[in-house]
């Protein structure tokens, strides 16, 4: 089996680096600000597996599903 790799590389201008590196930082933050709010909510919604709280919204959920 034949394995062939290619590598390209951009040679950019100043303006043309300032720019890609503007879209990369933009794209970085996008991505953060992104994850932090699906950490937060992961977060705001889980509980240690030895005792969860009453006033916690899992809970309050299992109970809606079995009082009637």
């Amino acid at each position: 089996m034949l394995n062939l790799t290619y590598t390209y590389r951009l040679k950019l201008l100043q303006q043309q680096s300032q720019t890609y590196d503007a879209w990369l930082e933009t794209s970085r933050r996008v991505w953060n600000f992104a994850l932090a709010e699906r950490k937060d909510w992961y977060n705001s919604r889980s509980c240690r597996i030895d005792a969860c709280s009453i006033k916690s919204d899992v809970f309050k959920a299992y109970l809606r599903r079995w009082i009637w």
